[in-house]
């Protein structure tokens, strides 16, 4: 059984920084793609930054380019996503989630950790 925790929200203020892991397990991710994904309150989910598994090619949004960094330790199966230079609309309840490399969808989902940044 695919399983994908997550870990490190919390609350900080604008210009902090914080690192968000996923663990996962279940499965072999070889041929995956680990992404992150947030939904803030009123707004739909969107995609924020994923890591192909097996080459490390990293993919972001517009909004997090140069602040947020997506990484793998393929020894902990555990996915990161370093978020630096927080500002209050990165607020949101942040996702790990993968999706096979063939597919679009994403096919596995965490329980999300939130992450609130003050003004």
């Amino acid at each position: 059984q695919v399983q994908l925790v997550e870990s490190g929200g919390g609350l900080v203020q604008a210009g902090d920084s914080l690192r968000l892991s996923c663990a996962a397990s279940g499965r072999t991710f070889s041929s995956y793609v680990m992404g992150w994904l947030r939904q803030a309150p009123g707004k739909e989910r969107e995609f924020v930054a994923a890591i192909t598994w097996s080459s490390g090619s990293t993919y972001y949004a517009d909004s997090v380019k140069g602040r947020f960094t997506i990484s793998k330790d393929n020894a902990e199966n555990t996915v990161y996503l370093q978020m630096n230079s927080l500002k209050p609309e990165d607020t949101a309840v942040y996702y790990c989630a993968a999706r096979s490399i063939y597919l679009s969808k994403y096919d596995y989902w965490g329980q999300g950790t939130q992450v609130t940044v003050s003004s």
